[in-house]
């Protein structure tokens, strides 16, 4: 069983700070569903709510259409998972699995039989009697993922639970997560600052900054056709070009920029004279000269070769990085550092938004 969540012009206020401000969506049963943003943009805050730790100062959370008003957090159907998982050490694993049916006194033999199900369910079957402390960190994150399912949540909360991880083993954990979910099919509202965790687990991004959702869409419509310049910055690697408009249509934009006039998809609908940003993607740019209004002439100020990328950071006007990140097999001979180069992109490339406040992180 899941359930779907609704947030109704939710606003949570710290005496005079706005942790999140009117807030507005709704999340389907059985979405995997993400809150992406940078430390501090009102994420968490969010999720406590949802779970019933905070309450609104404005608006309403509906979990399966019923208002949580006055409902406290072991009478929600959700679980949550914290950031330190916060397992039981001198307990064993199925006592940690078990540990919420113990609470609602279920018998021991049905406790036992649970934690075995779920044993089975995050792959650690016959190992519900070592301790915890004898778990690897993967493993510890799947006890508490099956301690969390144990209850039978309709909603299931996350609150950044791979942060701890190394790299290798969080993007291990991703596809097991994921795998999880959709075998359960019951909604995740996941939290988390990693791009990369958000684009390859999720249904539907929100992207927060300052307590307000800047968008929500799926991971490619977020990352293609950001909505706004701090979601072009925030999500995945962009380069920014700011200026003013000198010409457009409803298709396209050209921008004078300090690189000279640079073109772009005008999904604004922004007219001549407008303040705007240009952004292209570095994987969008070429090392080679293109359209008049799609090339960029700057500096080699080094190359970083990543395996099956090679990643070319350029100098340019007004002493600007610019960067682009070149595949393999793309057959472009590579510059050398402190070399006077072109660079374009395809107009198409190049996405021209209403100027505003860029990401920090």
């Amino acid at each position: 069983m899941s359930a779907s969540v609704e947030l109704d012009n939710l606003t949570v206020r710290f005496g005079s700070f706005t942790a999140v401000s009117r807030a507005t969506l709704d999340i389907a049963g059985g979405e995997f569903f993400s809150f992406l943003g940078p430390s501090g943009c009102g994420k968490t805050t969010i999720l406590r709510t949802v779970s019933g730790f905070l309450d609104p100062t404005e608006g309403a959370v509906r979990i399966g259409g019923q208002d949580m008003a006055g409902i406290s957090p072991n009478r929600r159907p959700t679980a949550l998972i914290f950031q330190n998982l916060a397992l039981f050490p001198l307990m064993t694993v199925a006592e940690n699995i078990a540990y919420g049916l113990r609470v609602r006194g279920v018998g021991k033999a049905e406790r036992r039989r649970k934690a075995d199900e779920l044993l089975e369910l995050i792959a650690l079957r016959g190992q519900g009697d070592k301790l915890v402390s004898e778990l690897s960190g993967g493993q510890k994150q799947r006890v508490a993922i099956a301690r969390a399912l144990a209850v039978q949540p309709k909603v299931l909360l996350l609150d950044e639970p791979l942060s701890a991880l190394d790299l290798k083993l969080r993007q291990h954990m991703r596809a097991e997560l994921r795998a999880i979910q959709r075998q359960v099919g019951i909604t995740f509202i996941y939290i988390t600052h990693d791009q990369g965790e958000a684009l390859t687990m999720s249904d539907r991004i929100a992207v927060m900054s300052d307590g307000v959702i800047e968008q929500v869409g799926d991971g490619k419509a977020v990352y293609d056709n950001p909505a706004t310049p701090f979601v072009a910055s925030f999500v995945g690697e962009n380069n920014a070009f700011a200026g003013r408009i000198v010409a457009a249509d409803a298709r396209m934009a050209v921008v004078e920029t300090a690189f000279g006039r640079l073109a772009g998809r005008n999904p604004a609908g922004l007219g001549a004279g407008a303040r705007a940003i240009l952004f292209v993607r570095p994987e969008a740019i070429v090392p080679v000269a293109g359209a008049p209004e799609a090339t960029l002439t700057s500096e080699v100020e080094s190359v970083a070769f990543e395996g099956n990328l090679t990643h070319i950071y350029l100098r340019g006007a007004g002493k600007k990085e610019i960067s682009l990140s070149v595949g393999r097999t793309a057959g472009f001979a590579m510059p050398a550092q402190g070399a006077s180069t072109p660079a374009s992109y395809a107009p198409e490339a190049g996405l021209v938004l209403p100027e505003g406040a860029l990401a920090r992180e």
